[in-house]
């Protein structure tokens, strides 16, 4: 019998094939792929709306096109909900799970690198969530964009910054409740506190408590514009800081990476006590 360990990488993708099959047919990947499912039916009833000749949405009175209802989705509904939900639920649980279920001690007891099991969990993860959010964003896009007379071939572009950024946001905000989850006994709570509590105030507040938060960078790169009549636009231009995007996209990139790594140290050393 051979009772060598494999390497990191050969490791990290057993765990992967493993994890990804769970996750996909999960009670928890039914829920959020509801969630997600939600701009889909809500771009759907815009575009039969239009289909009669009424204006789809209005602010103020006046009526939006298809590409800036779009970018109002992506702000509104992407990046301040699904893909922070996304994170929080799944990134906590990659390890949380396995303690709750009493089941982390099999996958430590294999020849395997301890942290190449977070590793591949978190791959999984991003696959996942990946299948999930960027169909919902192609359907959403195809729906809404040619309302009022948008233009698709004008709008493509962006598109592909706003699936981009996306699939990084995913990637940081799974990266950083990933470490919540293998450091803290209850986890989902701190990761929704952070999500929908810290950052939402912090984005309001000038000062530089901002740039300790993950949507403070991702709305930097956001290709489309925020709605001038808003209270939120309104806050935002008064505590608005000129960021560059390699600037933030390096910030994005770092906090990656260094989440990534505290969360597999953290599994690697630290002693999960099963409660009876």
């Amino acid at each position: 019998m051979d009772t060598r360990v494999p390497s990191y990488t050969t490791a990290s993708m057993r765990v992967f094939d493993v994890a990804l099959g769970e996750m996909l047919w999960s009670r928890r990947s039914v829920f959020l792929a509801l969630v997600v499912g939600g701009p889909v039916v809500v771009a759907l009833v815009m575009r039969l709306v239009a289909l009669i000749h009424a204006p789809a949405f209005r602010i103020d009175g006046v009526g939006v096109a298809g590409p800036v209802a779009f970018g109002l989705m992506i702000w509104y509904l992407y990046l301040r909900f699904i893909v922070p939900i996304l994170g929080v639920f799944y990134g906590t649980s990659l390890i949380a799970d396995e303690v709750d279920d009493k089941t982390i001690t099999y996958l430590f007891v294999r020849p395997i690198p301890r942290g190449a099991v977070l590793l591949g969990k978190y791959l999984a993860y991003l696959a996942c969530t990946v299948l999930i959010v960027l169909p919902s964003v192609l359907l959403v896009y195809f729906l809404i964009v040619p309302i009022g007379g948008g233009s698709i071939a004008a709008t493509f572009p962006d598109l592909l910054k706003d699936l981009g950024l996306l699939a990084l946001g995913l990637c940081v905000y799974g990266a950083l409740f990933a470490f919540i989850g293998a450091q803290l006994r209850r986890p989902l709570l701190f990761g929704l506190f952070f999500a929908f509590g810290w950052e939402v105030v912090t984005l309001s507040l000038p000062g530089y408590l901002k740039r300790f938060t993950v949507a403070y960078y991702l709305q930097t790169l956001v290709p489309h514009a925020m709605p001038q009549d808003s209270a939120v636009s309104f806050l935002q231009a008064w505590f608005a800081e000129s960021l560059p995007a390699p600037v933030a996209i390096g910030a994005l990139l770092a906090m990656l990476a260094g989440f990534l790594l505290l969360a597999v140290r953290a599994v690697e050393r630290r002693e999960y006590v099963l409660e009876q």
